[in-house]
């Protein structure tokens, strides 16, 4: 662990639920916040994987518990936050990170693969707050943190993944006015692309580092890192925003590339100059 004894850090005493916990950057969320001194509830339908990381980090000396949970199913919605609220007598803490990726276009993809999209990426999200946000509430206050994406600003080539990540900013938004009476917080995460074992050696992770700024990829513990601290009291006075985490790539990723392959070298001493 980096940071020294178990439950001394900013989240001591905060009791988060992660969706989609098992593996990938959810698996890293869940690992940062037990680190930083959370209790943490793994949600997530994969039950090998999820009761595989609670049996890690409990040896290692954290408080965390797997629940099989499907998030487009309402009643598992409510079953879960009964569960954890026995658990640990309530909850501070969502961070609404289950999704899936369609990869086709409007005109290849199904109904079927739309809804799908939409019920994990969106209601699953929607769901998530209406049900934790009152056991929030009730506990005195806390933060929530949905996971959008750089997809959410631009014309993706997987328009149900960046409706679904541009519908989490509408969501946000309404949901950080609608709590803030509840002293609850409600922000999003824009990541570009993160690699993990689930996306390691794909086609398309070359083009995306070299239309990044910073020429690289965004490794699972940068979003979670992020995460931790938006959930934390050091970020009390920051809601209803959408943070880009991407290297640069919403901000100045396309005119730098064009800067490069027009060979502008915008560091020259003699830029700009006629």
């Amino acid at each position: 662990m980096r940071r020294g004894v178990v439950g001394m850090s900013r989240l001591q005493g905060k009791i988060a639920i992660v969706t989609g916990g098992a593996r990938g950057v959810g698996a890293a969320d869940v690992k940062r916040l037990c680190e930083d001194g959370a209790a943490v509830a793994i949600a997530d339908v994969l039950e090998e994987e999820g009761a595989a990381l609670e049996k890690a980090l409990c040896e290692a000396g954290h408080d965390a518990r797997f629940f099989r949970h499907d998030v487009t199913e309402e009643v598992s919605w409510k079953n879960l936050v009964t569960a954890v609220e026995d658990w640990k007598g309530h909850i501070t803490t969502l961070v609404n990170n289950a999704g899936v990726v369609n990869r086709s276009g409007i005109t290849g993809t199904s109904l079927e693969a739309w809804n799908r999209v939409m019920g994990i990426n969106l209601t699953g999200a929607f769901l998530g707050m209406k049900h934790v946000c009152p056991s929030i509430r009730d506990a005195g206050g806390g933060a929530v943190v949905n996971m959008a994406s750089v997809a959410a600003h631009v014309g993706h080539n997987d328009p149900a993944y960046s409706a679904s990540k541009a519908g989490i900013l509408g969501l946000t938004r309404s949901a950080a006015g609608e709590y803030i009476d509840w002293n609850i917080r409600v922000n999003a995460i824009c990541p570009a692309v993160i690699v993990t074992d689930l996306n390691r050696g794909g086609a398309h992770l070359e083009p995306w580092r070299r239309a990044t700024p910073q020429g690289r990829f965004g490794e699972a513990e940068e979003p979670a890192a992020l995460i931790s601290f938006l959930v934390s009291d050091d970020a009390r006075f920051i809601t209803g925003e959408d943070i880009a985490i991407d290297g640069g790539f919403l901000a100045v990723g396309a005119a730098r590339r064009i800067s490069i392959e027009s060979g502008i070298d915008l560091t020259a001493p003699e830029a700009g100059q006629e």
